[in-house]
């Protein structure tokens, strides 16, 4: 009867892990999706980026979010503002890989010039992001974007 145990108690530990992990799935997928369609806001960034990020761009610079928020400063309380952005952008193909407290996600970025007058093309870039949870809360602490060339 105590083997029995055993394996009822492993198996229920099994299903909550799992459980916890498409939780956390589930969680990222969202935080990823809210920042794309907020990308254009201070308050996006301040939330998606930890403190001690490391970005590497597709155009093969290095930063990290003090430099990205620098971006803002001129931006001088225009941050809710109504304005349409000049691009927008979703994740596609998004895969979320949860290792306890990290998570590495993979998608395809499309960013889709709202003004379809001026001509510009669609954009498409790779991006892997490695996530940690700190007190409960995921943050991004490496990006890399590699842009996929027209084809």
């Amino acid at each position: 009867m105590t083997r029995v145990v055993q394996l009822l108690l492993l198996a229920l530990a099994a299903l909550c892990m799992q459980s916890a992990v498409a939780s956390d799935v589930e969680e990222i997928t969202a935080l990823l999706q809210d920042f794309l369609a907020n990308s254009y806001k201070e308050a996006a960034h301040e939330r998606f980026w930890a403190e001690d990020l490391v970005y590497s761009s597709s155009a093969g610079l290095r930063f990290g979010k003090a430099e990205i928020m620098e971006g803002f400063a001129s931006n001088t309380g225009t941050d809710d503002t109504d304005e349409e952005p000049a691009v927008t952008y979703v994740g596609e193909d998004v895969d979320v890989r949860v290792y306890d407290d990290a998570a590495v996600v993979a998608f395809k970025l499309v960013g889709t010039p709202t003004d379809t007058a001026s001509g510009a093309a669609v954009l498409y870039y790779f991006n892997t992001g490695t996530f940690l949870k700190r007190d409960g809360v995921w943050k991004v602490v490496a990006w890399q974007a590699t842009k996929i060339p027209p084809q």
